[in-house]
């Protein structure tokens, strides 16, 4: 009872303070629906005051007195909830055709580099798409070292999310399609060359580090996970969190026990047992299924392309006129099945984990070929639903889980007074249909509001790709 008056005067203090900022400075959302993106049931009428970039207080209509001098901003009839967070994303990467020549290289009709320096030309327009999208916070889950000036570049960016980044990856392999002066992907052969990346990527203060975990029949699973075991060690020491890519359960356990504290994709090779499922609940290791990065591979690459309305309306269309380059190029797309045979293990394991409490986080792997930056994210939520997990399990994992994958669950993920106002307002509940999430009437980001056509009408023109078809 003692600690519960002590948060409640504590929030009172912080109301006071934040109402006493002065003329103006306060804006009163009056009437929407409140998903607040905690456990508590959705709340009609609700009142959230923001002073400046911060949530002041949260109430009811009625409850919660309204300053006088506050900016009321009627929305009966809507839904309020956290921004949405992309747990999962990579801007060396642009979802095009050309973005990944270790799946299927085309280098010969349009060299990597130009694809690289297209991407770069249009990172504003890029950042502008997520928060089009209803996206207020991304985690990069590595890139090339330029990666942190893309972060530097979002932080004076009004019209851009939160940008979270690791460094280069630190694989166990890398893919000579990928080699160039800044490299996504580093490859390390030892512990100590593994410590010596982490320290040089560690004085760009990432949010995170990532490590590729990929392994073969005949690779040496122990050296391997001695590697990441080298790495954890480096950045544990300097209080930065490591992200692995295992997506095997053997190489999954393998990275929990050498020091993984977020697993960025599903295991899909075999069901999780119990015990697992034991470790991952007891160190609360985030996990992110990443759904939808299959499906856009297997769409582009077997020919059989389905945006949503959002992913036409608000994707690149640049990149999506990529996708009909394949057309030109019989043969060299790679088998892609129509479904993957590692869905339903997905589906399952994602299912078993979220009932067992581990915490779940949705990214998308946005860049990889097919998946859009953006609005990607709202198709990752259908998957998940198409998967069994109820609408306000998607919506905590899509706002609380990526918070706390980026380390800031301190400050945002949910609508509570002293975070910060990252907000939507919709114009049907997403608690009824997770599509509803796409209903976007306006985005709010450090309490600033946003007209999502808006940001897309405004974006400046776009430098073309160089698309080399050949007749």
């Amino acid at each position: 009872m003692k600690m519960m008056w002590i948060g409640s005067l504590a929030a009172l203090l912080m109301h006071a303070a934040a109402l006493a900022a002065g003329p103006q400075a306060v804006t009163a959302w009056v009437g929407a629906t409140l998903i607040d993106g905690t456990d508590a049931p959705a709340r009609p009428d609700a009142v959230v005051l923001v002073a400046g970039e911060r949530i002041a207080a949260v109430g009811r209509r009625g409850q919660l007195a309204i300053p006088e001098n506050a900016r009321i901003v009627e929305v009966s009839g809507k839904w309020l909830m956290p921004g949405l967070i992309d747990a999962h994303v990579h801007f060396f990467q642009s979802g095009g055709l050309y973005t990944r020549p270790d799946v299927i290289d085309l280098r010969d009709l349009r060299p990597y580099v130009e694809e690289v320096a297209w991407i770069k030309a249009r990172l504003p327009a890029t950042l502008a798409r997520y928060l089009a999208s209803g996206v207020t916070a991304v985690v990069d889950m590595g890139g090339p070292f330029w990666n942190f000036e893309l972060r530097e570049l979002a932080r004076r960016t009004q019209r851009a999310p939160r940008v979270a980044v690791a460094g280069p990856l630190i694989s166990t392999y890398l893919p000579p399609e990928l080699e160039s002066d800044d490299p996504p992907i580093i490859r390390v052969d030892s512990p100590a060359a593994a410590r010596v990346l982490a320290r040089r990527e560690l004085d760009r203060r990432p949010e995170l580090v990532k490590f590729w975990f990929i392994h073969v029949p005949g690779d040496d699973l122990a050296a391997q996970a001695a590697l990441l075991r080298a790495v954890a060690a480096e950045s544990h020491a300097a209080g930065v969190r490591v992200a692995v890519h295992a997506t095997e359960l053997a190489v999954a356990r393998a990275a929990l026990a050498a020091g993984a504290d977020v697993l960025v994709h599903s295991v899909d090779d075999r069901r999780v047992d119990d015990d697992f499922v034991r470790r991952l609940r007891a160190r609360q290791v985030p996990y992110i299924p990443t759904l939808m990065v299959q499906e856009g591979y297997r769409e582009v690459l077997g020919r059989r392309v389905r945006l949503t309305e959002i992913e036409r309306r608000l994707g690149d269309p640049a990149v999506i006129a990529t996708f009909a380059d394949l057309e030109h190029l019989p043969g060299r797309a790679p088998f892609w099945a129509e479904r993957s045979p590692g869905r339903e293990v997905m589906s399952w394991n994602l299912r078993r984990l979220q009932a067992a409490g581990v915490p779940i986080a949705a990214g998308t792997d946005a860049g990889n070929i097919g998946t859009l930056h953006g609005p990607a994210l709202h198709r990752e939520l259908e998957l998940m639903a198409e998967a069994g997990l109820p609408p306000a399990a998607i919506l905590r994992a899509a706002t609380q889980g990526g918070a706390r994958v980026m380390g800031r669950a301190d400050a945002l993920g949910t609508i509570e007074a002293g975070k910060l106002a990252d907000m939507l307002l919709l114009d049907a509940d997403p608690l009824a249909d997770i599509r509803n999430t796409r209903r976007i009437h306006r985005v709010i980001k450090g309490g600033v509001a946003f007209d999502p056509q808006q940001i897309v009408a405004d974006m400046p023109p776009q430098p073309a790709v160089n698309r080399i078809s050949p007749k």
